[in-house]
């Protein structure tokens, strides 16, 4: 037997937590505000810890109840989706699918039409995560992150190779119209940019290139590589950048790769499936169709 919470608790909590007030989760759910206040009362009750704390007039969320929150909310989705399809055979099925960003986005969501041409019944809803090493967590069919294909890493999941990558030198045609690079000292006066979360790559491909004097030079530093690969399309400089996922942009016209022969391999991409998932062998299937894009990449 499952040791659940009350439900219907579970079903207000979430409620109060995304919209950040008593008073509003009441009118969505047509309760009054004292009403909400027990239903939480007695899910804090339950768990043995609080849940929302007073801030002023208003009771906001702890950070481990927004967690708890988020969790609950992508439960309560996958339930509904469950009783539709029971409810309608022929319903459209929906696989959750968390990714880094940049994988979602320069990889991932441009060859989805592909996937969905031959699984018209079947939705991808896509999720991301702003680092590759975040936690995995509940409420998705797929996790897609970086690391080495080896189990014990992610002893709870199948663990399936996906994507390899690889670093090379990054910039757009219009500045290499401008000051172009032809060879790896023709970098000298351009300004390098930089990701906090691919620290290392300049440092690295500097080696490759021969060029480790130039490790110290100034680069501008963006958060996210999403962010860095906008400002190098911009021409606001020269990045490093993963290939084969950015393939999609220099076929496009939007950057290129000036000095491709200097490659610095990076650990590639895996997707992570729960052990106890996919009794009809859809997740399977989807993962299998992951490979076979990289091979047709390839």
């Amino acid at each position: 037997m499952r040791r659940l919470p009350p439900l219907n608790a579970l079903r207000i909590f979430e409620v109060a937590a995304r919209t950040g007030s008593y008073a509003e989760a009441g009118a969505e759910l047509g309760l009054t505000h004292g009403a909400v206040s027990r239903q939480i009362a007695a899910l804090e009750s339950w768990l043995g810890q609080r849940l929302f704390m007073k801030d002023g007039r208003r009771m906001v969320a702890t950070p481990m109840a927004r967690i708890f929150a988020a969790e609950v909310g992508l439960s309560f989705d996958r339930l509904a989706v469950a009783a539709e399809a029971c409810g309608r055979p022929d319903a459209r099925r929906i696989l959750r699918v968390s990714a880094p960003t940049s994988f979602a986005m320069r990889w991932l969501i441009p060859r989805l039409n592909r996937y969905h041409a031959d699984h018209p019944h079947i939705e991808v809803a896509v999720t991301t995560v702003s680092t590759v090493l975040e936690d995995l967590r509940g409420g998705v069919d797929v996790a897609i992150r970086r690391g080495a294909a080896q189990q014990h890493v992610w002893p709870q999941h199948r663990v399936v190779p996906v994507l390899d990558d690889a670093d090379t030198l990054i910039m757009s045609p219009t500045l290499f119209a401008q000051r172009p690079i032809l060879k790896p000292a023709d970098i000298k006066g351009h300004t390098l940019l930089a990701s906090e979360t691919r620290a290392g790559d300049w440092t690295d491909w500097l080696e490759a290139a021969g060029l480790q004097h130039l490790a110290g030079h100034p680069r501008q530093i963006f958060d996210h590589f999403f962010v860095t690969r906008q400002a190098v399309e911009d021409g606001l400089g020269i990045g490093i950048g993963p290939f084969p996922m950015l393939e999609i942009d220099v076929a496009r016209g939007r950057l290129m790769t000036p000095l491709p022969e200097i490659r610095v391999p990076r650990t590639g991409y895996v997707a992570l499936v729960p052990r106890h998932a996919d009794a009809g062998n859809l997740i399977a299937g989807f993962v299998d169709w992951l490979v076979e894009e990289t091979r047709g990449a390839r």
